[in-house]
């Protein structure tokens, strides 16, 4: 079985195929203009490591392309989203009355509906004001939907024609076959096989 250390060592050698795609005159991580998405795929028991790592990262891209890496938090986009509907409280309430799985599927629905926080918007509005010819986004700390309060295949999916800006989604999670990620590597839920975006 591999050591930590020898799947850190794997993450930064693909981390440097990202970075030498990133830095390319012509970007190379997506075929797509109006999805210019590409997907970092690590193992989440990585996550602080990989999160110094991403930092490291932007901090050489800076150096080499002249080009500033905005980091976008997932995390906080949820706390934001129910925050601003209908509050922590209420979602604490509901999983000590009905469980779980109640709680999951408001916060589910909360950063599902449009008539609620619609985290597609949410990312699409912190998008907005960058400069892709400026910018690089990294989209950091995806392990915060887990188990399931939004698929991320789904995000992916939905974000397509809303940005220009090039973004590189780090996700927590096994590579199953050539592209099917298992998110958080659970293994008990089905692998999602759909995204259409480079997995490095």
């Amino acid at each position: 079985m591999a050591s930590s250390q020898q799947h850190l060592e794997d993450h930064r050698r693909r981390l440097k195929l990202l970075e030498a795609d990133l830095c390319a005159r012509e970007m190379r991580i997506s075929a797509y203009h109006d999805l210019p998405f590409a997907i970092y795929r690590y193992d989440p028991t990585l996550e602080y490591e990989i999160r110094r790592e991403a930092d490291l990262l932007a901090t050489r891209i800076k150096n080499q392309t002249g080009k500033e890496v905005v980091s976008i938090s997932l995390a906080e986009l949820l706390f934001q989203a129910v925050e601003n509907t209908v509050g922590w409280e209420s979602v604490i309430q509901a999983e000590r009355e009905f469980g779980f799985h109640k709680a999951q599927e408001t916060v589910h629905q909360i950063l599902s509906d449009p008539n609620y926080a619609d985290l597609p918007r949410m990312l699409e509005e912190r998008l907005k004001p960058l400069d892709p010819a400026r910018n690089i986004v990294f989209l950091m700390r995806a392990a915060a939907m887990a188990p399931a309060l939004y698929h991320m295949s789904k995000l992916l999916e939905q974000m397509q024609g809303r940005t220009d800006v090039p973004t590189i989604f780090f996700y927590p999670g096994a590579l199953v076959g050539v592209t099917g990620l298992d998110f958080m590597a659970m293994g008990s839920r089905d692998v999602q096989g759909s995204y259409r975006v480079k997995i490095y």
